[in-house]
């Protein structure tokens, strides 16, 4: 079985509709080729002037007008639609960054926050402290779609293998991303394509990919990898759409000639570990 898939790279802006307009037309560009299943990069709907700007457009679970946007679009072109990440109001007044999956019905199929939050202080005085206003996710979800199992994440997450270990066997990762400059040219195609050859699965990541109006740089470089960690399409900076085919018969080629995953020890490899 094979599939045309797209993953979306945006430049998103401090300004709502424009962003939406901005999706729905990189949309459109993804159904023209063809593409069954798109990718949304996280924070799509907005890049806020700040951290708390995300606050101000967050909506409560199954009402709002992001989450009625994708699931109109997801109809209006007839594909499964991945929202990237949009603001979901938490219980302590902070959001989930929420993944939000469709199918071409509009029908909302999945909902995964995002677990790992990035706090951390870069070289050059570049600094994040997403916990203020993000409330970490728990729990790994993965979505059925046509294709196989569709394992969610968002940005950060990709440095944590241990979350994709939770999808062993899913045949699709999504990892939509807002990278650093300074991290995505150190680290964002190595993890990807390392995420991709351990749990022998195609990844779609959609990355922010410019210099927005807060003034953060993001790394674009959006890309679809296959199960063997060849990249089959990639976009550089700025607004575009990259589309691959998806092809289950090599996929299951790739497992049955190095059956790594069957070989994967968990109870041996996941214990404490003995000090001599």
């Amino acid at each position: 079985m094979k599939v045309q898939v797209a993953v979306v790279q945006m430049v998103s802006s401090e300004v709502l509709a424009d962003n939406l307009a901005h999706a729905e037309s990189l949309l459109a560009q993804a159904a023209m080729g063809g593409a069954q299943l798109v990718l949304l990069p996280e924070n799509f709907a907005l890049m806020g002037r700040d951290e708390k700007a995300k606050l101000a457009i967050m909506e409560m679970d199954g009402d709002g007008p992001i989450q009625s946007w994708l699931a109109a679009q997801a109809q209006r072109f007839g594909l499964w639609l991945i929202g990237g990440s949009i603001p979901l109001a938490a219980p302590d007044g902070r959001c989930y960054a929420a993944c939000l999956a469709f199918n071409p019905a509009g029908q909302r199929q999945a909902r995964y926050d995002k677990i790992h939050l990035f706090d951390v202080d870069l070289a050059g005085g570049e600094s994040y402290r997403e916990s203020r206003t993000i409330a970490p996710g728990r729990t790994p979800v993965a979505v059925t779609t046509p294709w196989g199992q569709l394992g969610l994440s968002v940005c950060y997450d990709l440095r944590f293998p241990e979350l994709y270990r939770c999808y062993a066997g899913a045949e699709l990762l999504a990892v939509p991303s807002a990278f650093t400059q300074q991290t995505g040219a150190a680290h964002w195609e190595c993890l990807l394509r390392a995420r991709a050859i351990e749990n022998q699965a195609y990844v779609l990541a959609a990355d922010q990919g410019g210099l927005h109006q807060n003034g953060r740089q993001t790394f674009g470089g959006s890309m679809i990898i296959d199960p063997w960690g060849q990249v089959l399409a990639r976009l550089d900076q700025g607004e575009g759409v990259a589309l691959a085919q998806v092809d289950m018969e090599f996929l299951q080629r790739c497992r049955s000639n190095l059956p790594a995953l069957q070989h994967h020890r968990r109870q041996a490899c996941c214990g404490a570990y003995q000090e001599i």
